[in-house]
């Protein structure tokens, strides 16, 4: 019998102790400004009936990129693809209990059926973060503020990446009266418009003409080329700009700049391909020339609460995924180094288990994380055992040591060893961990902000 392969599914990943310090670290921080803002954890099943995503997300997510099978109760079932057809069913659920606006969270795993690439993964894990029933452009500056200061908090410059802002109201006025596309053409042109960076320019215009149709391509290729020249809102063909949503998206920029955000831009190219989109839509944009490309992005999606039977609700949300950030966070060099969650590893010296165990049951009593050696292997392959998993502290434990309640600790990044009682050793800890440039504990780091 062949052996098997030590590989993992493809599209997917294994989460090794220091691949998990990454990710908890960015889990950690999407955690701690998300509790910020007021936002309330929460989850849903990993499995949803297909038809929650065919009713909205698109065909191209529910026919090629969705894990589908038919279960033994003969229900036809798929692996999440997203969250927000899940929150709108539960918000739905309870849409009369709820107090609104209703701010919820979550930072869950998903699976899409696509090629694996450099940031995409079949497997991934992000943050969802939505708020519900807020009606205003309040809710929109108010999501995308958080995700600003997620950036901040990772410490992401303005000049780092953009916030590109466009309209669903203002895409459709345009598809339907500024190019005079038909339904069919209009869904056509925003696919295209949303694949637009990732095409060449001649392949851009040759699908366009496509769309426009030989005798319609001549003046409708002239209108893309004034959209697309235009720089700013100011910029806009007249006739966008009366659009009574372009006041929508003025205001939010005043908000977004009353708070200080000055990197935000308004993108008519921008589409976001989700069907479900109503309102405001937008991307975070890395603008690093080795990583230029969307980082995650949101907008308002008010109908899909009232696809569950409900009262229909207004909804904003954004939802940031662990390979990009960590992608950002590489490519701006932005990562830190992160230490193991370990704090002491103890050496036991001959026979002094028993005492060994007794200390580190002590010292785990005080919050300090142990790990102890009852190898019984010599000294120097204990220490490097410890140096090698990157621990910060060694303590010898042998019957002098027990007998004297004094412990030999070593700060294996220092090389500094004193004799230490039980008491020290928890201080000399906890203050390391307080002055260490980052502790990936999501509890520790609440507890030390």
């Amino acid at each position: 019998m062949a052996s098997l392969s030590s590989a993992p599914y493809k599209g997917s990943r294994d989460w090794y102790p220091d691949n998990m310090r990454v990710r908890d670290y960015i889990f950690a921080t999407w955690r701690r400004v998300a509790r910020r803002y007021g936002y309330e954890a929460y989850d849903a099943p990993l499995l949803e009936p297909l038809e929650v995503y065919a009713a909205k997300s698109g065909q191209e997510l529910v026919s090629e990129q969705t894990y589908q099978f038919v279960d033994r109760g003969d229900r036809h079932v798929a692996i999440r693809p997203e969250m927000t057809p899940s929150i709108s069913r539960m918000v739905a659920a309870r849409r009369q209990e709820m107090a609104y606006p209703a701010r919820l969270y979550s930072i869950a795993q998903f699976m899409r059926y696509e090629r694996p690439q450099r940031g995409r993964e079949r497997e991934f894990w992000q943050l969802n973060a939505d708020i519900f029933g807020a009606e205003t452009i309040a809710a929109e500056a108010e999501i995308i503020t958080m995700g600003y200061d997620m950036m901040r908090e990772f410490g992401a410059q303005d000049d780092m990446y953009a916030i590109k802002v466009n309209h669903r109201k203002i895409i459709n006025f345009m598809m339907a009266h500024y190019l005079g596309l038909d339904a069919v053409q209009a869904e056509l042109m925003i696919k295209l418009f949303d694949r637009k960076n990732k095409i060449p320019p001649e392949a851009f215009r040759d699908q366009a003409i496509d769309i426009f149709g030989d005798a319609e391509a001549p003046s409708g290729l002239q209108k893309l080329a004034a959209l697309l020249a235009a720089k700013n809102m100011a910029d806009m063909p007249e006739e966008i700009r009366a659009c009574s949503a372009v006041r929508e998206i003025q205001e939010l920029f005043t908000l977004l700049d009353q708070v200080g955000i000055k990197n935000a831009v308004f993108d008519i190219t921008l589409m976001r391909g989700l069907d479900y989109y109503t309102g405001t839509v937008f991307e975070f944009f890395d603008t690093h020339p080795e990583n230029n490309r969307s980082l995650f992005g949101g907008g308002r999606y008010d109908g899909l609460v009232g696809l569950f039977g409900a009262e229909p609700l207004g909804a904003v949300g954004m939802a940031p995924g662990l390979t990009m950030t960590q992608l950002f966070l590489e490519t701006h060099k932005l990562l830190p180094e992160l230490a193991p969650t370990t704090d002491v590893y103890m050496i036991v010296l001959g026979d002094a288990l028993r005492g060994g165990r007794a200390l580190a049951r002590q010292l785990r009593d005080e919050g300090v994380n142990v790990e102890l050696d009852f190898t019984g292997r010599k000294i120097d392959r204990q220490i490097k055992t410890a140096v090698k998993k990157g621990i910060s502290y060694l303590v010898f434990v042998g019957e002098d040591e027990l007998r004297d309640e004094l412990y030999s600790c070593k700060n294996t990044i220092t090389g500094d060893e004193q004799k230490l009682s039980p008491e020290r050793i928890v201080t000399t800890v906890m203050d390391a961990r307080r002055h260490r440039r980052v502790d990936i504990d999501a509890d520790t780091i609440d507890l030390f902000e």
